[in-house]
């Protein structure tokens, strides 16, 4: 897929408020800090499109973007860890989960984990809840450039282990690197193939 034009649609914490529902959606989310913003940047091949800051919890409102004029990218806010108070991390998840059990049109989440740690409980447990949900959802390695190509693998197979652990099957799994680019044209295929296939 080629990318010729992204516009930026609106910010919010309604999902009333989002666009009308009349086109696919893709969703980014992860723990505070795991790269969210320079991925979607990547994607998108713009130095600003997301906001990247190297305080965690940048992102705080979802964020909708129009793609080729046919499909939507959200960025929506970390979850996890990120420098703000209780109360306010607490009204972040409460409209995420709504606007991830709302949005008919949502077609996909990626879910972003850092690939230099070992597996963390807050992504195993938000995918869980995901898997209980019913709500479609792909991983998304990220920094993967950080590391030493067998340290990589090391880390991927024991993520893979402990999903395999309480999942039949993984969902479908990117490797990527916001400073090389590897797996951005992964990600946009699977986005084009699940277009075509709904």
């Amino acid at each position: 897929m080629e990318i010729k034009q992204v516009k930026f649609l609106v910010s919010n914490t309604k999902v009333e408020k989002c666009p009308k529902p009349d086109k696919p959606e893709y969703a980014f989310i992860g723990r505070s800090n795991v790269g969210k913003s320079s991925l979607i940047n990547m994607l998108v091949k713009s130095r600003s499109l997301a906001k990247i800051s190297s305080k965690p919890g940048k992102t705080q409102l979802i964020n909708h973007f129009l793609v080729n004029e046919s499909w939507y990218l959200v960025d929506l806010p970390g979850y996890g860890y990120a420098q703000v108070p209780k109360t306010e991390r607490e009204k972040w998840e409460k409209f995420v989960r709504q606007y991830i059990l709302r949005r008919t049109n949502l077609y996909c989440l990626f879910v972003l984990v850092d690939s230099r740690h070992d597996p963390q409980p807050a992504d195993l447990e938000f995918m869980e809840w995901l898997g209980i949900s019913r709500i479609p959802f792909a991983i998304i390695f990220t920094k993967t450039d950080k590391l030493k190509p067998s340290e990589l693998d090391e880390n991927l197979a024991r993520y893979r282990e402990v999903l395999l652990q309480k999942w039949e099957e993984l969902p479908p799994v990117f490797d990527t690197s916001s400073v090389s680019g590897d797996g951005r044209e992964e990600i946009l295929n699977f986005i084009e193939q699940v277009n075509l296939s709904n």
